[in-house]
Protein backbone atom coordinates (compact mmCIF):
# COMPACT_ATOMS: atom_id res chain seq x y z
CA UNK A 1 0.00 0.00 0.00
CA UNK A 2 1.16 2.93 -1.08
CA UNK A 3 0.97 6.55 1.06
CA UNK A 4 1.07 8.80 -2.18
CA UNK A 5 -1.86 9.80 -3.91
CA UNK A 6 -1.81 7.71 -8.08
CA UNK A 7 -1.34 11.19 -9.57
CA UNK A 8 1.92 11.11 -7.42
CA UNK A 9 2.76 7.60 -8.38
CA UNK A 10 2.08 8.63 -11.80
CA UNK A 11 3.97 11.17 -12.18
CA UNK A 12 6.72 9.20 -10.46
CA UNK A 13 6.63 6.45 -12.37
CA UNK A 14 6.92 8.41 -15.90
CA UNK A 15 9.71 10.32 -14.93
CA UNK A 16 11.50 7.13 -14.11
CA UNK A 17 11.21 5.72 -17.75
CA UNK A 18 13.16 8.63 -18.37
CA UNK A 19 16.96 7.80 -19.50
CA UNK A 20 19.28 8.67 -16.36
CA UNK A 21 16.09 8.68 -13.97
CA UNK A 22 16.19 6.40 -11.35
CA UNK A 23 13.35 6.04 -8.90
CA UNK A 24 14.51 8.20 -6.28
CA UNK A 25 15.12 10.86 -8.57
CA UNK A 26 12.02 10.58 -9.87
CA UNK A 27 10.51 10.87 -6.84
CA UNK A 28 12.38 14.71 -6.35
CA UNK A 29 11.49 16.16 -9.77
CA UNK A 30 8.18 15.02 -9.12
CA UNK A 31 8.25 16.91 -5.83
CA UNK A 32 9.65 19.76 -6.80
CA UNK A 33 7.45 20.65 -9.60
CA UNK A 34 4.74 20.67 -6.69
CA UNK A 35 6.33 22.64 -4.32
CA UNK A 36 8.03 25.27 -6.57
CA UNK A 37 6.87 28.57 -8.27
CA UNK A 38 9.27 28.43 -11.03
CA UNK A 39 8.62 25.12 -12.09
CA UNK A 40 4.96 24.76 -13.21
CA UNK A 41 4.04 21.54 -13.99
CA UNK A 42 1.26 22.93 -16.52
CA UNK A 43 4.13 24.85 -17.97
CA UNK A 44 6.45 21.63 -18.27
CA UNK A 45 3.50 19.47 -20.11
CA UNK A 46 2.63 22.78 -22.37
CA UNK A 47 6.39 22.12 -23.73
CA UNK A 48 6.28 18.30 -23.64
CA UNK A 49 2.87 18.81 -25.74
CA UNK A 50 4.18 20.81 -28.15
CA UNK A 51 7.65 18.66 -28.43
CA UNK A 52 5.94 15.80 -29.63
CA UNK A 53 3.33 17.85 -32.18
CA UNK A 54 5.44 20.92 -33.42
CA UNK A 55 8.41 18.98 -34.09
CA UNK A 56 9.43 17.38 -37.67
CA UNK A 57 12.03 15.29 -38.42
CA UNK A 58 13.78 16.47 -41.34
CA UNK A 59 12.77 14.92 -44.82
CA UNK A 60 16.50 14.89 -45.29
CA UNK A 61 19.13 14.00 -42.79
CA UNK A 62 16.08 13.53 -39.69
CA UNK A 63 17.36 16.40 -37.80
CA UNK A 64 14.52 17.72 -35.98
CA UNK A 65 13.58 20.99 -37.05
CA UNK A 66 10.11 22.77 -37.05
CA UNK A 67 10.33 22.92 -40.97
CA UNK A 68 10.13 20.14 -43.92
CA UNK A 69 14.28 21.07 -44.03
CA UNK A 70 16.18 22.00 -41.72
CA UNK A 71 18.48 24.27 -41.55
CA UNK A 72 21.90 22.47 -42.44
CA UNK A 73 20.33 20.79 -45.42
CA UNK A 74 19.18 24.27 -47.04
CA UNK A 75 22.34 25.71 -46.32
CA UNK A 76 23.75 25.82 -49.94
CA UNK A 77 27.20 26.71 -48.94
CA UNK A 78 27.21 22.96 -47.46
CA UNK A 79 29.53 20.52 -49.06
CA UNK A 80 26.71 17.86 -50.45
CA UNK A 81 28.92 14.72 -51.18
CA UNK A 82 30.11 14.31 -47.76
CA UNK A 83 27.92 13.29 -45.50
CA UNK A 84 28.43 12.53 -41.63
CA UNK A 85 26.50 9.87 -40.05
CA UNK A 86 25.04 10.76 -35.97
CA UNK A 87 23.37 8.72 -33.39
CA UNK A 88 20.99 11.33 -32.12
CA UNK A 89 20.33 15.18 -32.89
CA UNK A 90 22.60 16.70 -29.91
CA UNK A 91 25.99 14.89 -31.95
CA UNK A 92 25.11 17.39 -34.97
CA UNK A 93 25.07 20.32 -32.33
CA UNK A 94 28.11 19.18 -30.90
CA UNK A 95 30.10 19.07 -34.50
CA UNK A 96 28.33 22.20 -35.52
CA UNK A 97 30.84 23.55 -33.10
CA UNK A 98 33.50 22.43 -35.31
CA UNK A 99 34.93 23.00 -38.37
CA UNK A 100 32.89 20.37 -39.97
CA UNK A 101 31.39 22.11 -43.47
CA UNK A 102 29.27 19.09 -44.68
CA UNK A 103 26.01 17.61 -44.55
CA UNK A 104 24.81 15.01 -41.85
CA UNK A 105 22.21 12.20 -41.21
CA UNK A 106 20.92 11.07 -37.95
CA UNK A 107 20.21 8.06 -37.25
CA UNK A 108 18.30 7.93 -33.75
CA UNK A 109 19.87 5.44 -31.74
CA UNK A 110 22.04 2.48 -32.51
CA UNK A 111 21.85 -1.25 -33.14
CA UNK A 112 20.79 -2.53 -29.66
CA UNK A 113 19.18 -5.45 -29.23
CA UNK A 114 18.78 -5.72 -25.96
CA UNK A 115 16.97 -2.36 -26.08
CA UNK A 116 14.60 -3.55 -28.90
CA UNK A 117 16.47 -1.33 -31.44
CA UNK A 118 17.20 -3.04 -34.81
CA UNK A 119 17.15 -1.64 -38.10
CA UNK A 120 13.66 -0.63 -38.74
CA UNK A 121 13.84 1.20 -35.37
CA UNK A 122 16.69 3.74 -36.76
CA UNK A 123 16.56 6.19 -39.50
CA UNK A 124 18.91 3.12 -41.77
CA UNK A 125 16.39 3.13 -44.67
CA UNK A 126 16.77 7.00 -45.25
CA UNK A 127 20.22 6.60 -45.46
CA UNK A 128 20.79 4.32 -47.79
CA UNK A 129 18.37 5.91 -49.74
CA UNK A 130 20.45 8.85 -49.87
CA UNK A 131 23.35 7.06 -50.89
CA UNK A 132 21.06 5.48 -53.89
CA UNK A 133 21.57 9.21 -55.17
CA UNK A 134 24.71 8.81 -55.78
CA UNK A 135 25.49 12.23 -54.79
CA UNK A 136 27.61 11.23 -51.61
CA UNK A 137 31.21 10.89 -52.18
CA UNK A 138 32.01 9.84 -48.46
CA UNK A 139 30.40 9.01 -45.54
CA UNK A 140 32.00 9.34 -42.02
CA UNK A 141 30.76 6.96 -39.26
CA UNK A 142 30.62 9.18 -36.24
CA UNK A 143 29.06 6.44 -33.66
CA UNK A 144 30.02 6.06 -30.30
CA UNK A 145 33.02 3.69 -29.33
CA UNK A 146 30.99 1.58 -27.55
CA UNK A 147 29.97 -2.29 -28.76
CA UNK A 148 26.73 -0.75 -30.42
CA UNK A 149 28.38 2.06 -32.04
CA UNK A 150 30.74 -0.53 -33.33
CA UNK A 151 27.94 -3.13 -34.71
CA UNK A 152 26.08 -0.02 -36.09
CA UNK A 153 28.98 1.25 -37.95
CA UNK A 154 29.92 -2.26 -38.76
CA UNK A 155 26.20 -2.78 -40.15
CA UNK A 156 26.63 0.47 -41.77
CA UNK A 157 29.81 -0.27 -43.47
CA UNK A 158 28.03 -3.69 -45.35
CA UNK A 159 24.99 -1.93 -46.43
CA UNK A 160 27.10 1.59 -48.57
CA UNK A 161 30.01 -0.20 -49.29
CA UNK A 162 28.63 -0.61 -52.82
CA UNK A 163 26.79 2.38 -52.76
CA UNK A 164 29.12 5.44 -51.74
CA UNK A 165 33.15 5.42 -53.02
CA UNK A 166 34.55 6.35 -48.70
CA UNK A 167 33.44 5.09 -45.87
CA UNK A 168 35.44 6.48 -43.13
CA UNK A 169 35.27 6.57 -39.01
CA UNK A 170 35.98 9.16 -36.70
CA UNK A 171 39.08 8.68 -35.19
CA UNK A 172 39.70 6.93 -31.60
CA UNK A 173 41.99 7.36 -29.05
CA UNK A 174 43.30 9.78 -26.36
CA UNK A 175 41.10 13.27 -25.65
CA UNK A 176 43.13 16.75 -25.64
CA UNK A 177 44.31 17.04 -21.83
CA UNK A 178 44.40 13.33 -20.90
CA UNK A 179 46.99 11.87 -19.15
CA UNK A 180 48.33 8.27 -20.83
CA UNK A 181 48.50 6.65 -17.46
CA UNK A 182 44.99 7.17 -16.95
CA UNK A 183 43.93 5.57 -20.47
CA UNK A 184 42.43 2.07 -20.76
CA UNK A 185 44.05 -0.34 -23.25
CA UNK A 186 41.32 0.14 -25.51
CA UNK A 187 41.60 3.91 -25.96
CA UNK A 188 45.69 3.52 -26.16
CA UNK A 189 45.61 0.51 -28.87
CA UNK A 190 42.58 2.97 -30.69
CA UNK A 191 44.82 6.38 -30.15
CA UNK A 192 48.14 4.14 -31.29
CA UNK A 193 46.09 2.47 -34.64
CA UNK A 194 45.19 6.43 -35.36
CA UNK A 195 48.04 7.68 -35.42
CA UNK A 196 49.56 10.50 -37.77
CA UNK A 197 52.30 11.59 -39.53
CA UNK A 198 53.39 15.51 -38.26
Amino acid sequence: MSLLPAQIQKTIEEFSKLPGIGPKSAERLTFHLLRSSKASPEALGAALQKLKNELLYCKTCQMVTTMEECEVCRDGSRDRHMVLVVENPLDVVAFEKTSYKGLYHVLHGVLSPIDGMGPEQLKLKELIERAKTGDIQEVILAMNPDIEGEATANYLRGKLSDLVPKITRLAHGLPMGADIEFADQGTLREALAGRRSL
